[in-house]
């Protein structure tokens, strides 16, 4: 574990120094000491980060969490939802057609709808938060994009699980969706109600165990929802949102930055070590290909989110290029696939679609005002 962090850390410090982000060097960290590439091997199984990549992401939207306020979701709640509507289908819809022109068969293309239709909640904070632009007026609704993707989520897999088991159990996937999405709405309603008794409970003037208190929360919580079937990365911005209005708001976003940096790098660099680089050239022109429908699906959901908010060519090119990113959830679905028995070329394609995009994602980003040039009102 020492070895990834000071791993991670050397390459980070030299990309930084040629321009290059943190996310994919990271990834490239555990992709050159992990078991599949020949050299140095730090993690023979990548099952032993396991649970330290997922405090990372935990962390990662916890803290989106506390810096996106409760009152933005009471006031944009309807322009979020057509935002985050169109997202969902342009993106998702794109994945569906795209995974049915594959020929691979109708669970893979199942499986592609929400492969290439979900952006990644972790990369796309840690893009944020690099690139400086927390509080720029796109973020909002990029933030609120991420929530209507998160609350999908949850009617996707339930609706997906019992595809892939080969179940026709049609009233096994209500319960599992009707389980989820009360879970959600008791969440919600902690989050509208209960903000001033939560910070009672959790105020204190001491900082150690105003960390114990925060951390122990957010990752309750997040296991928790897990067992109600909603993604565990959901629940952790739900506390994050609830703490976030409190007093103690201020502190704890101060107190949850380092550990935020520390476990959001193992997460991406316990990414990397799932990933074979021998399987990748076998399913080279599929990945760019998907990589340049996602990337026109996001132009253009941009465009429409502009639209919705008003913004101009400089904040639709930030939408288009920071959402593009791929990453945990498509992960989880390759995993899924491969428990399922689907077509073997499925998993080395996600591995390479998302690493495609978790490297071309911070570079877009932070050069969106190329895009920005050639959209129209520019």
């Amino acid at each position: 574990m020492g070895g990834a962090f000071l791993a991670a850390a050397v390459l980070a410090r030299v990309g930084g120094r040629i321009g290059l982000p943190t996310i994919p060097l990271f990834i490239l960290a555990g992709i050159l000491l992990g078991p599949h590439t020949p050299g140095i091997v730090l993690v023979a199984d990548p099952h032993d980060l396991e649970m330290l990549s997922a405090l990372g992401l935990v962390l990662l939207l916890f803290y989106l969490g506390l810096e996106f306020h409760l009152d933005d979701l009471k006031a944009g709640g309807r322009k979020m939802a057509l935002a985050g509507g169109t997202y969902l289908a342009l993106n998702v819809g794109a994945g569906l057609g795209f995974g049915f022109a594959l020929g691979w068969g109708t669970s893979e293309a199942l499986v592609l709808a929400g492969v290439l239709g979900i952006s990644s909640s972790a990369i796309v904070t840690k893009v944020l938060v690099d690139l400086g632009r927390i509080g720029n007026p796109e973020t909002k609704p990029i933030l609120g994009i991420i929530v209507v993707e998160d609350v999908f989520l949850a009617l996707y897999l339930a609706a997906l699980q019992p595809i892939l088991s080969g179940a026709d159990d049609l009233a096994a996937a209500v319960v599992d969706g009707g389980k989820a999405f009360g879970f959600l709405l008791l969440l919600a309603l902690v989050a509208r109600f209960g903000t001033k008794a939560i910070g009672k409970v959790i105020n204190t003037g001491d900082d150690e165990l105003l960390v114990i208190s925060f951390l122990g929360a957010a990752v309750f919580v997040a296991g928790v929802s897990e067992w109600f079937g909603v993604a565990d990365a959901i629940g952790a911005f739900m506390v994050g949102l609830m703490l976030g209005s409190t007093t103690s708001g201020a502190r704890i976003l101060k107190l949850v930055h380092p550990l935020r940096d520390a476990f959001g790098a193992i997460f991406f660099f316990a990414f990397g070590l799932s990933i074979n680089p021998g399987d990748l050239p076998n399913v080279l022109w599929p990945v760019l290909a998907a990589a340049a429908v996602t990337l026109a699906m996001n132009v253009f959901a941009g465009m429409a989110t502009a639209k919705v908010y008003a913004f101009g060519p400089k904040a639709t090119a930030n939408i288009s290029t920071t959402l593009l990113a791929r990453g945990e959830f498509a992960l989880i679905l390759a995993t899924m696939a491969a428990g399922a028995g689907l077509d073997e070329r499925l998993s080395p394609f996600i591995a390479g679609y998302v690493l495609v995009l978790a490297v071309l994602a911070p570079l877009a980003a932070g050069r969106s005002h190329w895009l920005a040039r050639i959209l129209p009102g520019s």
